[in-house]
C-alpha cells in the first residue's frame, strides 16, 4: 500500500472508545479511533492479525484501535534483544496488565538474550537506526512471523512502527525479510498516524505503565545520550 493511502485512512475516525483501565469513570476519555483497512483493500473488521509488541506503552493505543475497528489481535512478545532479565520482566509484566483488561490473548515467545547477541555479534558499536537495529528488528519478526505462520495468522504487524525514536523504513524492511519465507503478510503500518500518537501518550498517563528509557538492549541504554 502506498504511504498516501495508509495516511489517509489512518485519519478517517469513526468509533468512540473508552479505555477500560482508566481509574474512574471521570478519568475516562472518549477516543474516537481511525478507520482501518488492511493492505489489501478489505475491511478490518473481523480480521485475526498477530501484533508484536515491544512494550505496553507502544501497544496500548494499537491494540485499542484494532478493538475498535472489530480486529481480533493476538500479542506475540518477542523480545530477546531486553537487558537485564529484569528490565524484560517488568516490560512484561505491563503488557499483560493491559491485555487481560481488554480481553486480548497474550503468547510469549521463549527468551535468549545469548541468541540475541549471537545475532547482532560484530555490529555492538553500531549508533542506534543502524545495522545492529535491522537485525534486531529481523530477528524478533522472524520469531513472530513463524508463530503466525505455525498458527494460522495471513498478517503480522509490530509496534515498533509506533515509536519515534525508530525508523519506519527500517522496520518495514525488517519485517518483509522476516516473513518472505512463509505465506504470512507483514502489514507496512505507521502507527504514529491517525492521532494514534497522542493517545499512546495519554494511555500511558491513565494507565501509569512503566515507561523505560531505552529501547531495550545494553547497546541502547550506553548511547541513550545519542537520541535524547
Amino acid at each position: 500500500m502506498k504511504r498516501e493511502q495508509a495516511d489517509a485512512e489512518m485519519s478517517v475516525p469513526v468509533f468512540l472508545y473508552c479505555n477500560k483501565m482508566s481509574e474512574s469513570v471521570d478519568n475516562m476519555v472518549a477516543y474516537r479511533a481511525p478507520r482501518l483497512l488492511m493492505p489489501d483493500g478489505s475491511n478490518a473488521d473481523g480480521q485475526r492479525i498477530l501484533l508484536h509488541s515491544c512494550c505496553a506503552p507502544c501497544s496500548a493505543a494499537i491494540v485499542e484501535c484494532m478493538l475498535s475497528n472489530g480486529m481480533r489481535p493476538t500479542v506475540y512478545f518477542s523480545n530477546s534483544n531486553i537487558y537485564p532479565h529484569k528490565e524484560y520482566e517488568i516490560r512484561k509484566s505491563e503488557i499483560i496488565r493491559f491485555l487481560k483488561e481488554q480481553g486480548v490473548p497474550f503468547v510469549e515467545d521463549s527468551y535468549d538474550h545469548d541468541e540475541w547477541l549471537r545475532e547482532v555479534k560484530g555490529y555492538e558499536g553500531e549508533p542506534e537506526r543502524g545495522q545492529r537495529c535491522s537485525l534486531c528488528f529481523e530477528f524478533r519478526l522472524r520469531k513472530a512471523a513463524d508463530y503466525a505462520s505455525e498458527n494460522g495468522f495471513k498478517w503480522l504487524t509490530t509496534t515498533l512502527a509506533s515509536s519515534r525514536w525508530k525508523n519506519i523504513q527500517q522496520i518495514n524492511e525488517a519485517g518483509i525479510r522476516a516473513t518472505v519465507h512463509t505465506q504470512v503478510l507483514f502489514w507496512q503500518q505507521n502507527w504514529r498516524k491517525g492521532g494514534l500518537q497522542e493517545r499512546r501518550n495519554e494511555l500511558l498517563r491513565q494507565n501509569a505503565f512503566y515507561n523505560q528509557q531505552y529501547c531495550g538492549c545494553e547497546y541502547s541504554a550506553t548511547r541513550l545520550k545519542d537520541f535524547l
